[in-house]
């Protein structure tokens, strides 16, 4: 569907989808550009810890500025608790008002001390060592600055305890070099339309992950699940109550998301207890401050941790469970952990860990427990090294619910064709939150390669309505039945319900396109005969004008003393 084809509404979420795109490369352009000029002699393991610290200081900086601003229109405001009266007048007693913490905790805002607000810091590198700082202290360098406000911020916000980065003075970075970065991180737009000061900040820090990932030599998608697919997967799973885990949680996406579902519906953001692991110690502390920021209280364990190798939840189980993993990775150590009780449904090749993603979530599924994994494509039909074998005891198990084939394009960092995976322990009714129908024994397979429209010439998105909430009431229509208000159909080439019996005479390949079958193509009503002649009479006149202009290419070589002799 072309753009001029939507109806108004369309138009407009799309647009602001193409603002909030245009918005968010235009700075990472800026940044990634003048970072790259900056510091051009720091390795990017180590610059990465330099850049992710300023911005978090930046945003917590502009933060506190914002919020002072709204008590300063509080306070002027008769109607408002807050208003102080005539006590606006008195400079004095305002500056010490603003300076009460409560006003801040209870907006859910960090409480910044003044060696650790963003302003000042920017005055302060501009002092000669040995210079005094507002505070009483000597100012010996931009880095150990940097340090001491990291260090007071976390001091004063417990939740960010072992979190921040304070190694600026270790790494010895010169002090006008740390400046310039400073500048430059001063030009991120934490404000914006239609996008949260949170969400830029996450952006920016997942952007910068991805690329200090590529310069390290790793795979960038390893840190970013595009947020339409997060979307997709929370409206699919549906989050309202209990425990939510992500094995494998980088900046910890779902979990924003899982709390935007609830607060969506009503629930409350307390409702869900999160829990997750990280391997990579810069993600892991990512992933922390992305749940602080929001007021998320967190379970990531007591340390960054492989997943296989040292479960940091071995004891738990959980009710929904949600991960995008590395696809395909080799080496996760299939050889040390070949006995180990999470490989239920048989052990999975070291060469591929698509298999051991999927049977360490179901292991730990509670007993209503429900699941989403985005995979690639080839663990629907791969055959190889045993997986045919655990996926077919996956799908005799009775554990499968629902398969979704994504379009290609949707991914910033891989091209390759990826599909979600959606698994329950209790296919009879589930959690007992929603009525639904028994589904046992059946599968819904949704073939969504078609969905969604071009960013640009590279990138796909989902359109809220259009896509990620028709794929989503799909699922749910299928699941209540006849109780549902608009009862499920298949659909040829986007949808259809299949029993195990005919899952089984395929070999248990799982490809969505086997079952949906092809889409319906409209009639136009105009006869065969017509559509060819005027097909016909098209091609001859652009085989003529091809001739013709080929007669002037020609001509014009020769004018150019390049014709053929």
């Amino acid at each position: 569907m072309t753009f001029a084809n939507l109806t108004e509404s369309e138009k407009e979420n799309e647009m602001t989808a193409l603002e909030q795109y245009a918005f968010l490369k235009k700075m990472e352009k800026r940044l990634w550009a003048a970072a790259c000029k900056l510091l051009p002699s720091l390795d990017a393991a180590v610059y990465k810890h330099v850049v992710l610290g300023l911005v978090f200081l930046k945003y917590v900086g502009d933060s506190f500025v914002q919020r002072q601003d709204e008590l300063k229109a509080q306070f002027a405001d008769p109607d408002h608790e807050y208003y102080l009266d005539d006590d606006l007048e008195d400079e004095e007693l305002l500056a010490d008002e603003l300076e009460e913490r409560d006003y801040y905790t209870e907006a859910n805002v960090f409480w910044v001390p003044e060696k650790g607000r963003w302003s000042t810091l920017l005055e302060c590198v501009k002092l000669n060592p040995g210079s005094r700082l507002p505070w009483g202290a000597e100012f010996k360098s931009v880095g150990n600055l940097l340090d001491d406000a990291m260090d007071a911020i976390e001091k004063e916000n417990p939740v960010l305890k072992n979190v921040l980065t304070k190694d600026f003075a270790r790494l010895q970075v010169e002090s006008s070099k740390l400046a310039e970065v400073m500048d430059l991180i001063n030009t991120i737009p934490f404000e914006h339309e239609s996008l949260k000061a949170k969400d830029i900040l996450g952006h920016v820090y997942e952007y910068f992950l991805g690329q200090f990932a590529v310069a390290e030599g790793k795979k960038g998608g390893q840190y970013y699940t595009p947020k339409s697919i997060v979307t997709l997967i929370v409206e699919m799973l549906r989050p309202y109550k209990g425990r939510v885990y992500d094995p494998a949680c980088g900046s910890g996406g779902f979990f924003v998301s899982s709390e935007e579902f609830v607060e969506a519906h009503g629930g409350k953001v307390g409702n869900l207890s999160i829990y997750g692991q990280e391997s990579n110690p810069t993600t892991w502390k990512l992933a922390a401050m992305n749940m602080a920021i929001r007021g998320i209280e967190f379970d990531f364990g007591k340390e960054p941790a492989d997943t296989f190798g040292n479960d940091q939840h071995s004891d738990k189980r959980f009710d929904y469970i949600m991960a995008n993993p590395p696809f395909n990775i080799s080496g996760w150590g299939a050889n040390k952990l070949a006995d180990d009780v999470r490989w239920k449904y048989g052990l999975p090749p070291d060469g591929n860990a698509n298999f051991a993603w999927m049977q360490h979530m179901v292991h730990h599924l509670g007993p209503k427990g429900k699941m989403a994994l985005l995979l690639a494509n080839g663990s629907m039909s791969t055959a190889t090294n045993g997986e045919a074998d655990i996926r077919q005891k996956i799908v005799d198990a009775d554990l499968v619910e629902c398969i979704v084939a994504l379009p290609g394009q949707l991914f910033t960092n891989t091209q390759i064709p990826a599909c979600i995976w959606f698994l329950n322990k209790d296919k009879s009714n589930g959690q007992n939150i929603e009525t639904l129908r028994d589904r046992s024994g059946e599968v819904l397979f949704i073939d969504a390669r078609n969905c969604g429209y071009m960013i640009d010439r590279v990138l796909r998105d989902f359109d809220r309505e259009k896509d990620i909430l028709r794929i989503a009431q799909t699922l749910l229509n299928w699941q209540m039945g006849d109780k549902a208000e608009t009862p499920y159909e298949d659909e040829a080439g986007f949808c259809a319900s299949v029993e195990l019996k005919d899952i089984r005479k395929h070999d248990y390949v799982l490809t969505p396109g086997r079952y949906v079958g092809a889409r319906e193509e409209e009639d136009d009503g105009i006869p065969f005969g017509e559509k060819m002649a005027a097909l016909t009479s098209t091609l001859f006149e652009q085989l003529e004008e091809g001739r013709r202009l080929d007669s002037v290419i020609r001509e014009n070589l020769k004018k150019l003393g390049f014709g053929r002799q």
